[in-house]
């Protein structure tokens, strides 16, 4: 009897260390609400010669230099909101391979502040049954998902085209 309890103590005294880890992972965290520039696909079969990659964007110059590449091909505006303060924001944009086929999507879905960095976290299919995977049109597509955050000056890390599958 004396070794049940000695060994349910020891149990609870690891979950409690466990789950106070945990707490302290999560008060460390603080989620940054990115806000939305534009979300769609681009529409030049890769002539835009834009490769899947994340960027981030911290000079009017390269904001002016992506938007001049991303429209160029497009009888539309691809991205409406072109006007970014950056000394308020910094643009991250994501770009998922040039697609043979339309429907597909990708997306930030998280973008989180640690102590030193801050991680950018982006999904694209199959591992999210929400987001378009593709085969619904036959022209040619390259997803990307584009937002702001508030300027920071720690180490961004993304963690977009790491995703495992669900």
């Amino acid at each position: 009897m004396k070794n049940i309890s000695m060994t349910m103590m020891a149990a609870a005294l690891m979950f409690g260390v466990a789950a106070g880890c945990q707490q302290k992972e999560e008060e460390e965290r603080k989620v940054i609400q990115p806000v939305q520039i534009a979300q769609g696909n681009l529409y030049g079969s890769g002539r835009e010669n834009i490769p899947k990659q994340d960027i981030v964007i911290s000079a009017s110059a390269e904001w002016a230099s992506l938007l001049e590449v991303m429209n160029l091909y497009s009888y539309n505006r691809v991205v409406e909101e072109t006007e970014v303060d950056f000394t308020q924001h910094i643009v991250i944009a994501i770009f998922e391979e040039v697609k043979s086929n339309g429907g597909w999507s990708i997306d930030i879905t998280d973008v989180s502040e640690y102590a030193d960095k801050i991680v950018v976290t982006g999904r694209s299919p199959p591992c999210l049954s929400n987001l378009k995977t593709g085969d619904l049109t036959s022209v040619t597509t390259q997803p990307f998902h584009i937002a702001k955050i508030p300027v920071t000056k720690k180490q961004l890390s993304s963690n977009i085209f790491n995703y495992t599958e669900k």
